[in-house]
Order: structure tokens, then sequence, then C-alpha cells
């Protein structure tokens, strides 16, 4: 089954454990390997087939506007936060009126990737069952990954169903930022800034959150020495 055609970028992060590379822009517009990682992120939603790109902005909006306005592989629509950064949850909602009412990507833009076999996007969309889940989530071993929670975050059934770690535990997968979503996910979530943890933790419990963990090597470009290491990954 192919993906969504649409895409939410959650972008408007003020990105404080980047600093200095951030003093002066977005997190979204530091560079890894010569690319922003806004760039390296819709260049992969591209390659999956997206043709809309939501993105919201807040921290240095202007900037991130201009930047975006040089792209023409893609169609970018604007979720203007500059009054108030809402999280991850919050951001999705306000944005809603812009995306589609079936299905779309959520995309961070803090994580890059070097694909194994084959993208790992494309993985994501095959396993995506609307009649069956409500999320499916792009996870990867915490072997395959850097930067990440090194005690991981979830567990998937053999059925791809996600159980999210309980207190103390150890977990073998961490989720790495990209995920598919219906509306409804966010829809009744409250006023103002929430996360989306919260939202899948209950949806967990009647198996609507699923996920894949395709092979590859995922990194998280949350400090300047992680982006140090990500580079030196890339070359």
């Amino acid at each position: 089954m192919s993906g969504p055609k649409t895409a939410m970028v959650l972008a408007a992060g003020l990105g404080t454990r980047m600093r200095p590379l951030t003093n002066d822009r977005p997190k979204a517009l530091v560079e890894v390997g010569g690319k922003a990682l806004i760039d390296h992120m819709l260049d992969r939603l591209v390659a999956a087939g997206v043709e809309t790109a939501v993105v919201n902005v807040h921290y240095f909006a202007d900037l991130m506007e201009a930047h975006l306005a040089r792209r023409d592989d893609l169609r970018i629509v604007i979720s203007d936060e500059r009054a108030q950064a809402l999280e991850t949850g919050g951001g999705i909602k306000k944005a809603l009126p812009l995306l589609p009412t079936d299905a779309y990507w959520v995309a961070n833009i803090d994580s890059v990737w070097i694909d194994d076999d084959s993208a790992a996007l494309d993985a994501v969309a095959a396993a995506w069952d609307p009649a069956r889940m409500d999320v499916c989530l792009l996870t990867a071993s915490t072997t395959q990954s850097l930067g990440f929670h090194a005690t991981g975050d979830l567990f998937l059934s053999e059925a791809g169903e996600v159980r999210f770690k309980d207190q103390g535990e150890t977990a073998p997968l961490v989720y790495v930022g990209v995920h598919i979503a219906k509306p409804s996910v966010v829809a009744n979530g409250p006023e103002g800034p929430f996360g989306l943890l919260p939202l899948w933790k209950d949806l967990t419990q009647t198996g609507r959150v699923h996920g894949v963990a395709p092979k590859g090597l995922w990194m998280h470009v949350g400090d300047p020495a992680a982006r140090e290491a990500a580079e030196a990954r890339l070359r």
C-alpha cells in the first residue's frame, strides 16, 4: 500500500541542546553533511511520494520560511506557531485544517539515517493498515541507532503491535521520529501544548499503535557532539 501524499514536519522546536549552533538559526537549519536537517527529512519524504509538506515554525520562523521557499520539488504549507510553540501533539492539532482527513506522515527533523536494503519509509507505508491501526511508527534496534535512548522505548509483537516499556524496563527498540497517523489521534487533545506519547500509550490498550523496524543505521542529531558523530558516519 502506498503511503500518504502529505506530511506534517515538526520544525518549531527551540533546539536548546544544539546551542551554540542554534544561536542564529532554528535547529531545522543546522547542517549535517552539508545539508540542513529539514532537507534531509524532506528529501526522504519526497522519495516516499510525498507531494505536500505542512511545516510548523516558531523559532527564527522567518529564516525557516525563506529557506523552505527555495524548494520546488514539493508544495510547502506553513503552520505558524510564532505566538506559541505547541509541542508535538499541539502542533499537529493546530495544523489539522491543513492536513488530510484520512492519514498523513508525521516527521521530526532531528533524525538522519543510512538505509540498509530498502527505503525505511517504504516499510512504514507497506505496513500501514488503517483498518487495524491509528498510528504506525518507524522504529530501530538500539544496536542500530546512535543518540537515542540506550534503554529503548518500546517492544513490537509478532503482529507489529507496540508496547511501550514500563518504568525500569529495558526495551530493544527506539522510535526514530517518523510515523503515519490518523487525525483522530490528536483531534481530542487538550488546547495548547501537549505531547504525543500519552496519546499513543492510551491507544496501545486497544492495539491501535503498530510499528516496523527495518534495518539501517539511525542517528539522532540532538546536540553538537551528535552532529559531529552523524557527519562522521555519513562520510
